[in-house]
């Protein structure tokens, strides 16, 4: 099927041509005090900290003269970079969601998984169609609440998907654009229970146009989402339950909620980029961080459910991560319809909602 990539994503891509070709002076210089150096693009925030923190040290150990650089940066950002940089230099290891990873896919950007033990070992929603990508976690994407500002209004909990559109929330929501994973399960997840689908979504603007007034912000970045519950500035967000266990270990009063109607499965996907000039390093941390060890830490520190069946979690992390239970549960998204649309989306979202 042809790959229908959204305006805003060309533009990036052009905007991060600029970059690579800045970044390669800089790779360069990094990769002159290591044998080899692995750049591997990832999510920035707590997730790139808990990957230098807790899981590049070991990597870098069992390999010696191996340097891990991480590339941060979201899910669109990232494929833009994979764009700019076709033939050249750049990422080895790509962390991508779901989504995009499945346009990354279609755009012959990553490489074949060479075969391994550990893939034995994982759920079959972790495997992607093809054997070009697998997925690090399951994420579920629905409600986030500031638990501390409903407790001083005296609000009940929500409950519903439908919760969203109430106009006591006017101002106090967080709704990240269509451009990120979570906006678009949640125009997604809206058409559906007010009976559209992935390939109707007219129920799901018409729900949003309802929902819109209340929105603070269209923002997806994690710091400003995290600075807006801390403020008590925002009371109610569409966001991933990984991100909500990021911001509870800040200390910030924030609950995840699934919603009676169902969360939407997320896969935080990872490819080894094609033609990487370090297949055989970039293959083998792809496969360690499917490991049951990387596995638990990615559990623990972001609220991920593994991918490996053998994963062993305390019953404290067992809590905060969808369970197997809940992950069959999830509502999927058929992302072979969506992406073909996703550039049509983006448009019109940008002219009817996100004005």
């Amino acid at each position: 099927m042809k790959t229908v990539v959204p305006q805003t994503l060309r533009k990036l891509a052009r905007a991060t041509a600029i970059s690579v070709g800045v970044a390669g002076s800089v790779f360069a210089a990094t990769a002159a005090h290591a044998d080899t150096t692995l750049y591997v693009g990832a999510y920035g925030g707590s997730f790139e900290q808990m990957l230098k923190k807790d899981v590049i040290p070991a990597f870098e150990q069992a390999n010696p003269g191996t340097k891990v650089v991480i590339v941060p940066g979201d899910s669109t950002t990232n494929l833009a970079k994979l764009q700019a940089q076709k033939g050249k230099a750049g990422m080895d290891v790509v962390f991508l969601d779901d989504g995009p990873m499945y346009q990354a896919i279609q755009m012959g950007f990553c490489g074949k998984l060479a075969d391994a033990p550990v893939y034995r070992d994982l759920y079959d929603i972790a495997k992607f169609k093809g054997g070009n990508a697998v997925a690090a976690g399951l994420i579920a994407t629905g409600i986030a609440y500031n638990t501390r500002l409903f407790q001083s209004k005296g609000w009940p909990a929500p409950t519903s998907w439908q919760d969203l559109s109430d106009p006591k929330y006017k101002g106090k929501l967080v709704m990240p654009s269509i451009k990120n994973t979570y906006g678009l399960h949640g125009l997604l997840v809206e058409s559906k229970i007010n009976g559209g689908s992935d390939s109707n979504i007219e129920p799901g603007f018409r729900a949003m146009e309802k929902i819109s007034p209340n929105v603070l912000s269209f923002d997806p970045s994690p710091g400003k989402i995290a600075e807006l519950f801390q403020s008590d500035e925002v009371a109610i967000a569409v966001w991933g339950n990984g991100r909500v266990q990021a911001l509870r270990q800040q200390g910030i009063p924030v609950e995840f909620v699934y919603p009676k109607e169902g969360a939407v499965a997320l896969s935080m996907g990872m490819c080894v980029v094609d033609k990487s000039a370090n297949n055989a390093l970039a293959q083998k941390f792809v496969q360690t961080i499917l490991t049951p060890q990387t596995q638990a830490i990615l559990a623990e520190s972001a609220g991920v459910a593994p991918a490996n069946k053998k994963t062993q979690l305390s019953l404290a992390v067992a809590a905060r991560v969808p369970s197997p239970a809940q992950i069959d549960k999830l509502i999927r998204v058929d992302w072979d319809v969506v992406n073909a649309k996703r550039a049509e989306w983006t448009q019109r979202w940008n002219r009817q909602i996100e004005r």
